[in-house]
């Protein structure tokens, strides 16, 4: 079995559960689908997702259930790690951190997705999100080599 960390990494970003399939954990992957499905669906996220890259921001907001929508980041990058983690990758005991915080981040832009403004524009439940991954993953790395470093 290929046990390529960046792989799965890239295969669980393209859906949730993938990387696990691939790692042959067909029980656990087949749980994580069946949820981003669920949860895809119930949210209403392929539509926000249209929606917002058609600009029209105002109706992706409308259409958003973000009761349901808030479960996704946890789901996504869970996905992520456990894959990484399973196909050997990760083998330092905090390399959950990034994940974790990627995670944290990513649901704080969601909170915020339908009131705040950046430059002036209101970016919706899409593509604020998707910018906070980025603090998420440094804060993340940064705290990941502090704790290491902790004598």
């Amino acid at each position: 079995m290929n046990r390529n960390p960046f792989e799965k990494l890239m295969w669980s970003i393209a859906l949730p559960g993938f990387g696990q399939y691939l790692n042959g954990k067909y029980f656990k992957g087949t749980v994580l689908l069946i949820l981003e499905f669920l949860i895809n669906v119930q949210a209403n996220f392929n539509q926000v997702i249209l929606l917002s890259f058609h600009g029209e921001i105002g109706d992706a907001i409308k259409h958003a259930e973000y009761q349901w929508l808030m479960f996704y980041p946890c789901l996504y990058f869970f996905s992520m790690w456990d894959a990484v983690k399973d196909a050997g990758g990760g083998k330092d005991p905090y390399s959950f951190l990034p994940y974790v915080f990627a995670a944290f981040f990513v649901t704080v832009g969601l909170i915020f997705s339908s009131n705040l403004m950046i430059l002036g524009v209101l970016l919706g439940p899409v593509w604020l999100p998707i910018l906070f991954v980025f603090p998420g993953i440094i804060i993340g790395f940064i705290t990941r080599e502090i704790i290491k470093n902790i004598p």
